[in-house]
């Protein structure tokens, strides 16, 4: 067994106490996120995960290092994903690689100290750059693993946020209703109309009341955007009704020209749904 795999060993048969140890030198009073948890079951996981990592990294001295990072970013990205640490600041979870760096760099030393052998320093010097260079490498990876997640879950976020600011309401079986609030820009105009083409397309409505009676303002733009949801609409055999109409929406379309001829148009939502309503009973 030559030395890069006794220290491997070594490593490894000490993966336990490096994880205990590591734990217990937490400083409790000044921890943050998952460190300061008191929940037992999150301070096993996290343990666990820390043992784990251990017996990744006693490897990096046996494999290359492509094939070692390989199989290692499984680990970074599960903790990447982790809830607990994803409400942990990652300067706090930096620290932590670093305090574990220094836990493998004093192994090294113990190692040394502990061998039967002569171990060359030129040996012992590239021992503990490997472990500078292989732990730098993974705080990057772990940073960007961490930044696409919380990446991932704001536009998830958003996309909810914009959904629920443009929800298609069923009302009966194939009528829905669409209450547009507050200021509709250009960017929340699209995202209203590929939202409400998909929602009206799962709910297989056939007809599709518009409310723009709590839209304060919008710009030549967003009123053209609002026709053209019309005529999509139109295109997927939905028929529309406009209520809720301000006078200044009202001279902004007229500004651009578009037309109301083939739009219902109602003053208000009362009077568009009562409207139907007398219809169906007749």
């Amino acid at each position: 067994m030559n030395k890069n795999e006794q220290l491997r060993t070594f490593l490894l048969n000490n993966a336990k106490r490096l994880t205990e140890e590591w734990y217990d030198s937490l400083d409790k009073n000044s921890a943050i996120g998952v460190y300061a948890s008191t929940d037992s079951k999150v301070i096993q996981t996290l343990k666990e995960q820390n043992y784990e990592f251990h017996l990744y990294v006693c490897n990096v001295f046996v494999e290359d290092e492509k094939d070692f990072f390989r199989s290692f970013e499984v680990w970074i990205n599960k903790i990447a994903k982790d809830s607990e640490h994803a409400r942990t600041p990652v300067s706090s979870v930096i620290k932590e690689f670093m305090r574990v760096r220094k836990q493998y760099c004093d192994c090294i030393d113990e190692f040394v100290r502990n061998s039967k052998d002569e171990i060359e320093p030129e040996l012992i010097n590239e021992w503990e750059e490997h472990v500078i260079r292989i732990f730098d490498i993974t705080i990057l990876k772990f940073v960007t693993a961490a930044e696409d997640v919380a990446t991932i879950q704001l536009r998830a976020h958003q996309e909810l946020i914009h959904e629920l600011s443009s929800p298609v309401i069923t009302i009966k079986k194939d009528v829905a209703l669409l209450p547009l609030v507050g200021d509709i820009d250009t960017t929340r105009a699209k995202i209203i109309i590929e939202s409400t083409l998909q929602q009206c397309a799962d709910k297989h409505i056939a007809h599709l009341y518009i409310d723009l009676s709590g839209v304060v303002m919008v710009d030549t733009m967003v009123a053209h955007q609002i026709f053209q949801l019309i005529d999509a609409l139109n295109l997927l055999g939905v028929k529309s009704t406009l209520s809720g109409i301000r006078p200044e929406i009202a001279q902004t379309a007229i500004q651009l020209g578009l037309s109301f001829t083939n739009i219902r148009i109602k003053s208000n939502l009362s009077q568009a749904l009562d409207s139907d309503n007398q219809v169906s009973l007749q």
